[in-house]
């Protein structure tokens, strides 16, 4: 049985169990991971699914993931609600109540609803991953994974400032290989011209399939 079919078989399914077994194995073998035995099968299993159960790359996955949490922690540290509650009281982000065709995700950002001098980048960052982690508990998204749209309307010289080299790797490492959720496409509306040089700095270090996923879909002059 071949991974897209693996990826519709539910959690509890018995034909699952040899790949999680595998990965935990596999896990409790790299010394960076020191708390492999408190993984829950459900955990790995989001990892085995993000890379259709592959466990090498569900593996090296699993390491990025746990490397960039340990490397960015003013962002992964503190993920409670209270720390970002009147951002997130704005309608800066949403998730839409329905899937789209192919059963993926949608995440909105709205970027006019940050205002720069009350939010820090981080802190906006910190909401799209506590987003990020909840849905990633849904079996469907982790069978189909998500699609983002940023409406870059408002986008303003405070929103750029905001924006230094460091940062963005940080963000391209979470749609890349260091998040365990499939990026379905990734769409920039609404974009100012002067969005080009930030978007300049996250695009190198993001994979070719990843770019090919990008879509633009008008400049505002």
């Amino acid at each position: 049985m071949n991974g897209p079919q693996l990826n519709d078989l539910p959690d509890d399914s018995e034909l699952l169990e040899p790949h999680v077994s595998s990965l935990r194995r596999r896990a409790l073998q790299a010394s960076e991971l020191s708390a492999v035995n408190t993984f829950s099968d459900g955990f790995l299993i989001k990892f085995l699914r993000a890379r259709d159960f592959d466990v090498e790359l569900s593996l090296k996955l699993l390491l990025n993931y746990q490397r960039w949490r340990r490397d960015s922690p003013e962002i992964s540290t503190c993920l409670s609600p209270s720390s970002v509650l009147g951002l997130l009281n704005t309608s800066y982000h949403a998730v839409l109540p329905l899937r789209d065709h192919t059963g993926s995700r949608v995440l909105v950002y709205r970027i006019g609803e940050w205002i720069p001098k009350d939010w820090t980048a981080i802190q906006v960052f910190r909401v799209s991953l506590m987003t990020s982690e909840i849905i990633a508990m849904e079996t469907e998204t982790q069978r189909q994974g998500v699609k983002v749209v940023f409406d870059l309307q408002g986008w303003s010289l405070g929103h750029a400032l905001q924006i230094n080299p460091s940062l963005a790797k940080k963000i391209s490492s979470v749609l890349s290989d260091s998040f365990p959720l499939k990026v379905r496409g990734i769409h920039l509306v609404n974009v100012p011209m002067f969005f080009r040089p930030v978007f300049s700095m996250i695009r190198p270090f993001l994979p070719e399939k990843i770019k090919q996923r990008v879509s633009t879909v008008y400049f505002i002059q």
